[in-house]
């Protein structure tokens, strides 16, 4: 395990971890017109402000995780230039696609490590929208094995016109509204962001202060293909229980679920089959979900999940699935809607699914 011992995020909604909270529980969202210059399924979008949008991609994507990482950091009590601090960047692709051919994500990752101070070269990860997870995957297994002290460990993303030409043209974009486990969902809308954790070991007998404990992580790929899912779930079951044996713990401890919700019909009915299939037990769990908050934020969205899985723990308050009409009455577990409700759960789970089949699970613990 490790400790949680500092956060941080930049969303569609603002920066402030207890701002953005309070208007996710009121059901707000990030996802507004943003005009393109291609003629596209939807024009909706969750855009941040800052970093500035008429900035080049590359160095908008510079700009918001070095400030978020920074954040997190202090929310630690660290600095960047700590010997011990190892710094895990996950992204999916970042902005390689507006980029020259020869531009690595590698490069960007450690541009970002010069300019903050890190003593040690940087971890990139690019696992497509489980990029984010993954790099806190990662920096669980580095301080379990004593390769790592602390990691700071996260993704970011930010919108490019080349990611929302490719999901219109591959018809995962919605054409109307993004709206996770409902009967008309029909796709997913884009977003931007950046979250980052600050991991720590748990030294035998030290009594540090933390916001939660990461009990667990697994993964697994079903290998379908490069952007459909296997919809029966047997690969995102596969990395839910991996998490679950990681963290020592039975389904049926698991009080709360921060799910990848991304509104397509072939990822909901994915997690569906994967939540139904585990949690068989009573009291289920209870399944929330933000991407309806700050749109599919790729790279960055298992970080912005793990974050809001840890803050609604710890306020015992879940917020509501934005966007939902009819949500899907043969879901197999209780859903967040329509409204924020009270909810107090010890060790909760946040699922996220990737193209190219990449699926991970992460789990957490906060004392009650």
């Amino acid at each position: 395990m490790a400790l949680v011992t500092g956060m941080a995020w930049a969303t569609p909604l603002g920066n402030s971890l207890d701002s953005v909270w309070e208007l996710m529980l009121s059901g707000k969202t990030g996802i507004a017109p943003v005009p393109h210059q291609a003629r596209l399924r939807n024009n909706l979008a969750a855009q941040m402000r800052d970093p500035d949008p008429a900035l080049p991609p590359a160095e908008r994507l510079h700009h918001l995780a070095c400030r978020t990482v920074k954040a997190a950091l202090q929310s630690a009590d660290r600095q960047p230039g700590d010997a011990d601090t190892l710094l895990i960047l996950g992204t999916s692709l970042g902005t390689y696609l507006e980029g020259r051919p020869d531009d690595s994500l590698y490069a960007w990752a450690q541009s970002v490590g010069r300019d903050l101070g890190f003593a040690s070269p940087p971890i990139a990860v690019s696992t497509a929208c489980s990029s984010g997870s993954d790099a806190i995957l990662l920096g669980l297994e580095l301080i379990r094995s004593g390769q790592a002290r602390c990691c700071v460990c996260g993704g970011a993303d930010v919108l490019t016109w080349s990611k929302r030409a490719g999901h219109s043209a591959l018809g995962t974009m919605s054409p109307t509204h993004l709206r996770a486990f409902d009967l008309q969902h029909d796709g997913t809308l884009l977003g931007e962001g950046a979250g980052f954790l600050v991991l720590e070991a748990a030294a035998a007998g030290e009594n540090k202060k933390s916001l939660a404990i990461l009990r667990g992580a697994g993964s697994a790929n079903d290998a379908t293909g490069m952007t459909a899912a296997d919809v029966t779930g047997l690969a995102a079951r596969y990395a839910i229980e991996r998490s679950l044996t990681d963290a020592k713990l039975p389904a049926a401890a698991i009080g709360l679920i921060n799910a990848h919700g991304s509104g397509t019909q072939m990822n909901d009915l994915t997690e569906k089959n994967a939540l139904g299939a585990v949690f068989t037990t009573k009291p289920a769990p209870l399944v929330f979900a933000t991407k309806g908050n700050f749109g599919h934020s790729l790279g960055a969205t298992g970080a912005l999940e793990a974050i809001s899985l840890i803050l609604a723990m710890r306020t015992g308050r879940v917020p509501p699935i934005a966007g939902p009409e009819n949500p899907d009455p043969e879901f197999p577990l209780p859903l967040a809607h329509p409204a924020a409700v009270s909810h107090r759960a010890q060790f909760g789970l946040s699922l996220t699914l990737g193209f190219g089949g990449f699926d991970t699970s992460l789990v957490f613990e906060v004392a009650q």
